[in-house]
């Protein structure tokens, strides 16, 4: 798998992930977001699936994260820096098309 298709489900996934975000609810905003220091740092396969379970249901987007300790903010950059690494970002690919099939 090439660079720029990795780089687009990437975007792909974020854009979901950014349009999930609109359709939070009161309560939802009113939830404070984890501390820094408790944010998870995921395996790139971990982080596929994830993104493959935030694109199949966006509107448990925001609960789907907390559970892993992570903020729209803190998921964005782990896969930022996952495709920086080939190897990681075919991981990475592999496990969200797995899982948002």
């Amino acid at each position: 798998m090439t660079r720029i298709t990795t780089a687009t489900l990437c975007l792909a996934m974020m854009l979901s992930l950014a349009a999930c975000q609109q359709k939070q609810t009161a309560t939802a905003a009113a939830t404070p977001p984890p501390a820094a220091e408790q944010t998870q740092t995921l395996t790139p396969e971990q982080l596929g699936e994830l993104g493959g379970l935030i694109k199949n249901e966006p509107e448990r987007a925001n609960d789907l994260l907390a559970q892993h300790k992570l903020t729209r903010e803190s998921f964005e950059k782990q896969v930022r820096d996952v495709t920086e690494n080939v190897e990681a970002s075919k991981r990475y690919a592999a496990a969200y098309r797995k899982t948002a099939a």
